[in-house]
């Protein structure tokens, strides 16, 4: 029946620009869309032979009804679509987290004494707006700034001029005083327009007003009064040297990258005006699993500059977006002037984005473990682990176990260990492959398993110092799918500890393997346990690709010089610490080498004729 419908819905299907909208048994929307074309776009979807990710795959399966809006252009379809996502907030659109209302910064311009506060309404009453920002706490932050340089007021009573006394704000000169009269409407006037340039990026204007009216007051002996405009303009100069990374860049633009990861996005946004870095804020995308990043910054753009009162005119992105010529003109038309969406390839400005990906980046590590850091996130982790993976009891000790080596060379293992969920690096080991020739990532792996469970029982001479390794953990998970489980398994048994649990975890699908099961077991990736995890695996990756790539610089830069005669452990050693490597000292003349600690000219011609 559910079929039959789904058939007939499509064929009334109008060939319109629109919005379309995707709902389960239960009425639920479960997406929401916006085509130049109704009919061909959403037939796409059902059409035999179609090529869907598995995250369309699993929706289409939940559809159960369709609904449609025609519009009058792709625009009026992105309007349209924007509200609808904010309304409905679907499973499988990609989302920014908590979007409900953003927080801005307003001047209440409106005001006879304009205040500066936060707000999460932008509103038609001649205001001033700047944001949004990502969080209340960021808000906070910019405010404190301000407060420390203008004196603005900000309480909320009526201002009559006449009250008896001042609050605490006036006499450490964080306020004019204008409740008692101590300053005109145009001097207070004065200072909120100097906010405004501030928050503008304009502060070079500001700085240069104060200075003038600092002249103008030592000259007059007013001392105190060029005092309190001296420690502004300090205040503004080291505010102005904290933007300092934006130099190379010129105007006014956005420059916005993201790092991804399972299911969420961490979008980082660098605020550039009037050549500096004005702030930055971070902000999550929730529903990003198996999305093309192309996808994942249109949806960004489109519900975040739907939020903001302020659009500059170039957007400097990671990755470009779908439908650019219309988000173009939607930008123009909030604007009210032209918009341009540049992805540099090239110079500062790709420069500069790798900087912005790379904040992401760390912003999402610290995302991951702020996550998993809560004493409630760590017990429902380990103990939907111990349920999904069958284990006898909670996992309170985990070891994570990876291999890296270039087809064979510079092999390495790592173990790494967690308690109670959090990383315990002191517990750490690393391995150097021995008994391995060649690319055989399995007997490397039952080499570093052998080595590690065959010292369980070895006591230390020390007796202030316990023999970590004979502390056996709850689980060992292997970086891999089920053959990387067989051979791990194999060599524990062999080592004799065959009765402590084991799993892998197979990046390309996150499918967990145990040696019990045919099948792999497949976790939400919301899943806590999932999450956690995979943090053990990828610190046990990191952890082994940071000894290979020592091991491997070091052998690169020693092989070379290792096959020249007279070319000891000694001069090699000053060979590279004067030029740094052997490429320097493959470019270097004769001369130089000769120079060089311990060398004389025959053995730099020597290595010169080798290298």
């Amino acid at each position: 029946m559910t079929h039959n419908l789904i058939a007939e819905q499509l064929k009334q299907l109008p060939a319109s620009p629109g919005v379309y909208l995707m709902r389960d048994a239960d009425r639920n929307t479960l997406y929401v869309g916006k085509a130049a074309n109704l009919h061909n776009r959403v037939r796409s979807y059902f059409g035999a032979g179609q090529k869907l990710s598995p995250k369309l795959e699993r929706m289409v399966a939940r559809v159960n009804d369709l609904d449609c809006f025609v519009t009058n252009s792709e625009q009026e379809a992105l309007i349209l679509e924007l509200n609808l996502i904010k309304r409905y907030r679907p499973r499988y659109n990609v989302r920014l987290k908590d979007d409900k209302t953003f927080p801005y910064l307003k001047i209440a311009l409106n005001e006879d004494w304009p205040r500066v506060y936060t707000t999460r309404h932008l509103e038609e009453d001649g205001g001033r707006y700047f944001g949004p920002f990502a969080s209340a706490k960021s808000v906070r932050q910019t405010l404190k700034v301000l407060k420390g340089i203008f004196p603005f007021r900000s309480c909320s009573r009526t201002i009559t001029g006449t009250d008896s006394r001042p609050c605490l704000e006036y006499y450490i000169h964080h306020c004019l005083g204008p409740c008692i009269g101590a300053v005109s409407k145009e001097e207070y006037a004065e200072v909120i327009r100097q906010v405004i340039l501030f928050l503008e990026g304009k502060q070079e204007i500001v700085v240069q007003e104060l200075e003038s009216k600092m002249k103008v007051a030592a000259e007059a002996l007013n001392f105190e009064k060029a005092a309190l405009l001296r420690d502004q303009i300090q205040a503004m100069d080291r505010v102005i040297e904290g933007q300092r990374i934006a130099t190379r860049v010129r105007g006014e633009e956005d420059v916005i990258a993201f790092a991804q990861a399972q299911d969420q996005a961490y979008v980082q946004v660098f605020f550039i005006r009037s050549n500096k870095l004005m702030g930055r804020e971070s902000f999550v995308l929730q529903g990003t699993y198996s999305e093309q990043p192309q996808k994942i910054m249109t949806s960004f753009i489109k519900q975040f500059y739907n939020s903001t009162p302020y659009i500059p005119p170039l957007l400097v992105l990671q990755y470009p977006v779908e439908d650019g010529a219309i988000i173009e003109n939607w930008l123009q038309g909030k604007r009210g002037a032209k918009v341009k969406i540049q992805v540099p390839r090239r110079g500062n400005k790709k420069q500069l984005v790798k900087t912005v990906a790379e904040n992401a980046r760390q912003g999402l590590e610290q995302l991951k473990i702020k996550q998993l850091a809560t004493p409630t996130a760590v017990t429902a982790a380990l103990a939907e682990i111990k349920q999904e993976l069958h284990l006898p009891h909670l996992p309170s000790r985990m070891e994570g176990y990876d291999i890296s080596n270039i087809q064979g060379t510079a092999a390495v293992g790592s173990m790494v260990v967690f308690e109670q969920g959090k990383p315990k690096p002191s517990h750490y080991r690393r391995f150097r492959i021995k008994t391995v020739s060649g690319a055989n990532d399995y007997a490397m792996l039952q080499e570093v398993l052998g080595r590690r469970f065959k010292r369980t029982s070895l006591k230390s001479s020390d007796v202030s110092t316990p023999n970590t390794w004979a502390v056996l953990p709850d689980l060992i998970l292997i970086d891999g799918g089920k053959g990387q489980l067989n051979a791990a398994r194999a060599a524990i048994n062999e080592a004799g500890a065959g009765s402590i649990p084991i799993a892998s975890l197979a990046k390309e699908n996150e499918e967990i393997f145990l040696p019990q099961k045919r099948q792999p077991i497949t976790l939400p990736r919301s899943s806590p346990g999932l999450q956690l995890l995979q943090r053990l695996r990828d610190e046990a990756h990191r952890f082994a690709i940071g000894y290979h790539q020592k091991i491997h610089k070091r052998e690169t830069f020693a092989s070379a010089l290792d096959t020249i005669p007279g070319i000891g452990t000694k001069r090699k050693r000053a060979l590279l610490k004067q030029f740094g490597s052997v490429q320097a000292i493959r470019e270097a003349s004769p001369e130089e080498l000769a120079a060089t600690r311990s060398m004389n000219r025959d053995l730099a011609q020597k290595i010169k004729e080798y290298l």
